[in-house]
C-alpha cells in the first residue's frame, strides 16, 4: 500500500532500506520518544523492523520526501492493532523536525484508517515530548484526560504518556480528511 500527500510519499519499507532507515532513526533524541524501538538502535534492529509482515488493516509506512536532497526517508508512521482498536505511531528524524512532515503524514494515515473502516484511532506521547502532542492536535486528536505509564525500550523504563483519541466515521465531514475539523 502506498499513500501520496502534498509533499510526501508514504510507502512500505523494503529490505534494502535498512541502512538509510538506521541512519535516520539511530539518534537517541528520536528513539527516546518511541515505545518499541531499542537504544542503541543498530542495523539488525532496522533489518528486523523491515522484515515484519505487513497488515492491510494495520499498515506501516516509511515517510519519504521524493524531492529532498540527501536522505529520502525522513521517518516512519503506522497503525498498530491494540486491544480496543487501532493506535497511530510515528517518528521523524531530527534533521527533519519542524517541517510539518509528521502532521502531514498523520493526516494521510488517519484518512486511510477511516477508509479501512476504523471508527476510532488512539495515540500517545511521552509527556516530556510536547511537540508530538502538537502533531496529534493538528491532526484532529483530542486529549482523553488520561496520563498512564508506558514502557519505552529506548529509555529502558516506564514513563508517563498522555493519551489521545480521534473518532472517525459519520460524525466527520469530507473536509475532515484534509483539515480534521469536527462536524457541527
Amino acid at each position: 500500500m502506498f499513500l501520496r500527500s502534498e509533499r510526501l510519499f508514504l510507502r512500505p519499507g523494503w529490505p534494502e532500506d535498512w541502512e538509510e532507515l538506521c541512519g535516520q532513526i539511530a539518534d537517541e533524541q528520536v528513539v527516546r520518544n518511541l515505545a518499541s524501538a531499542p537504544w542503541p538502535y543498530a542495523g539488525e534492529d532496522a533489518r528486523s523492523f523491515l522484515a515484519l509482515p505487513q497488515s492491510h488493516r494495520h499498515p506501516r509506512f516509511l515517510i519519504t520526501v521524493p524531492d529532498a536532497p540527501g536522505a529520502r526517508i525522513v521517518g516512519g508512521i503506522g497503525l498498530d492493532k491494540i486491544e480496543d482498536g487501532v493506535e497511530l505511531g510515528y517518528w521523524v528524524a531530527r534533521d527533519h523536525w519542524g517541517q510539518g512532515y509528521a502532521s502531514e503524514a498523520a493526516r494521510s494515515v488517519v484518512a486511510l484508517a477511516e477508509t479501512l473502516g476504523h471508527r476510532r484511532v488512539t495515540a500517545q506521547h511521552f509527556i516530556d515530548n510536547p511537540a508530538s502532542g502538537r502533531v496529534l492536535e493538528k491532526t484532529g486528536f483530542r486529549r482523553t484526560g488520561r496520563v498512564v505509564e508506558r514502557f519505552s525500550k529506548g529509555r529502558g523504563k516506564a514513563c508517563p504518556v498522555r493519551s489521545y483519541e480521534l473518532a472517525l466515521g459519520p460524525s466527520r465531514t469530507c473536509d475532515d480528511l484534509l483539515g480534521c475539523k469536527r462536524a457541527a
